[in-house]
């Protein structure tokens, strides 16, 4: 292993950290949609030539293992193609140029979702920047910088592009890795073709416009990290910062008792069939390695809970990286000592034509709940119980009176986490694979005809034991003008789990109120609204 500095490798995990961070500003301050802009549910990561992810910002956890497969996505499309008129020896892909952003969105290319778009940039330096021989007028490929964001709507049979559907085509617009930007032009069919698919273009060009402005910060900082330290010592600290990363994860590992853990949850069920869903994992851990196997979980479903395997990787990211307690840094190294088994065509890791819409949102939560509940078992003291286990996905669209134009408005509502084996559950938060924020009233009223007529902490939701389950929140929604209303929401069935004794947390709950009547709505499934309905989503609360 080649010796480092431990000093310089704090001071490039922070650089490296503060390129993601200053990107995740750039795209928040720029973009047009009250969902990045307000919820903040956007990531920005860095990677080196190879796709490894070296820095994620503190932004989307669900977004923490599937970002990489993206970049790969985009370097396998372009492998191939012709070459640039500028490059060096060491310049391994060919078909990428300075200049060039990558765009793509398809789940089963690294993707969650459709609404999550993402794009790719490669990060070009002068290659004489070490003061090489020869090098003058070459350029190197040092990484890629990469922003995703969930667009508001990106087409489908549904305003918001989350309906409960049953194959990924009614979802949305799927875009394959294209060229958004080839050497610095942008490709204006590409952009209309996307813009005369979808229900906002305004929007949606606002944005992607705020990622393309992202993804240049980030190019730009991260050359100039090149010229100030050179390129050699910023690729070999990207590989120390992997391997320190890999060292913590398998010393977590080690301190861990070998042996089998084993852990089943269910969804309510797949929004067509009424039936629960299972997924199952079983948890080897062995000496300073890991399996996490998810064969005997349930096979891919008619309707959208399937994930794609970028998913489940995300999820066991997330909860190795939340179990190490100390601040590691955000990248693909925790991943090295772990074998993640899924099998093709199950609801973990789903086929296309699949429909995946709400696979990345709530499936991604009940994979957290089955792993956290397994290791539970291996290490109680540092394991919470059951957060609420799901994003309670509301999506809102129709015409818009006042700018004479449709609207979409997407929304993720928060609950109650789990009680930690020393202290309460908080109240009121997003958890775990979300970690947006609520849009705040004045700019869900300014943006949309809607107006917010309750939001309070759901007093009591939360699982009693000697610790408390957080609560959960009741938010009451009306619609002034006609609407179609999509919910994808889970644990209004089965609670979420308690541990150590402790109380299950209480179940969510959806309502029509249609002139002072109360009608129960399904956790999932699209309903139409008339003006002066009520959608009241009482979200759940966690476990004790």
């Amino acid at each position: 292993m080649n010796m480092y500095d431990p000093i310089q490798l704090e001071i490039f995990k922070h650089l490296y950290a503060a390129v993601a961070e200053e990107m995740g500003v750039v795209l928040r301050k720029a973009s047009y949609s009250p969902n990045i802009k307000e919820r903040r549910d956007y990531s920005c990561a860095l990677f080196d030539a190879q796709a490894n992810m070296i820095a994620q910002a503190a932004h989307i956890p669900v977004h923490l293992g599937s970002m990489p497969l993206s970049v790969k996505a985009a370097i396998e499309k372009f492998s191939q193609q012709n070459k640039p008129s500028v490059m060096s020896d060491r310049f391994p892909m060919s078909g990428m140029h300075p200049g060039d952003v990558i765009m793509l969105n398809d789940p089963f290319q690294g993707g969650t979702h459709l609404p999550d778009i993402t794009l790719v940039t490669p990060v070009f330096v002068p290659a004489d920047l070490d003061g090489s021989r020869g090098t003058e007028n070459k350029s190197d490929l040092i990484g890629f910088v990469a922003s995703r964001a969930h667009h508001a709507d990106v087409g489908g049979m549904t305003p918001g592009s989350m309906p409960v559907g049953t194959e990924i085509y009614q979802e949305g617009l799927i875009i394959p890795p294209v060229k958004l930007i080839q050497q610095g032009e942008i490709n204006q069919g590409i952009l209309d073709m996307i813009l005369a698919n979808v229900r906002t273009p305004d929007e949606r060009a606002g944005d992607l416009w705020a990622q393309i402005a992202a993804n240049q910060r980030g190019v730009q900082r991260l050359s100039e990290l090149a010229a100030s330290y050179g390129i050699r010592q910023c690729t070999e600290y990207m590989a120390h910062l992997l391997n320190y990363t890999e060292r913590l994860t398998r010393n977590l590992l080690a301190a861990l008792p070998d042996g089998v853990y084993k852990f089943s949850d269910r969804m309510d069920d797949d929004g067509i069939a009424d039936r629960p869903v299972w997924i199952r994992v079983s948890v080897t851990i062995e000496k300073d390695s890991a399996r996490v196997d998810f064969s005997d979980s349930d096979r891919q479903q008619s309707g959208s809970i399937n994930a794609v395997y970028a998913i489940t990787l995300s999820a066991v990211y997330y909860v190795f990286r939340s179990l190490l307690g100390i601040d590691v840094p955000n990248n693909m190294g925790c991943l090295v000592p772990i074998e993640v088994i899924a099998p093709p065509g199950s609801v973990v890791n789903a086929n296309p034509p699949a429909a995946v819409a709400g696979g990345n949102v709530e499936t991604s939560q009940r994979i957290v709940d089955v792993l956290l509940g397994a290791f539970a078992q291996a290490d109680p003291d540092r394991v919470p119980a059951a957060s609420q286990g799901t994003m309670n996905n509301v999506t809102i669209g129709g015409f818009d009176p006042r700018s004479r134009s449709p609207f979409t408005y997407y929304e993720t509502i928060g609950g109650g986490m789990g009680a930690r084996p020393y202290a309460d559950g908080p109240s009121a938060i997003h958890s775990h694979m979300t970690n947006t924020l609520n849009t705040p009233i004045e700019a869900l009223e300014y943006a949309y005809p809607l107006r917010v007529l309750r939001y309070e902490v759901r007093a009591g939701s939360g699982g009693g034991g000697a610790y408390r389950g957080g609560d959960g929140i009741r938010r009451d929604i009306e619609t002034l003008v006609e609407a179609q209303v999509t919910l994808l929401s889970e644990r209004r069935r089965f609670a979420p789990y308690g541990l150590s004794g402790g109380e299950a947390g209480e179940k969510g709950e959806n309502l029509l109120i249609r002139d002072g009547v109360q009608t129960r709505l399904p956790g999932k499934g699209t309903f139409n609204f008339r003006a002066g309905d009520v959608l009241s989503v009482s979200t759940p609360g966690g476990g004790g």
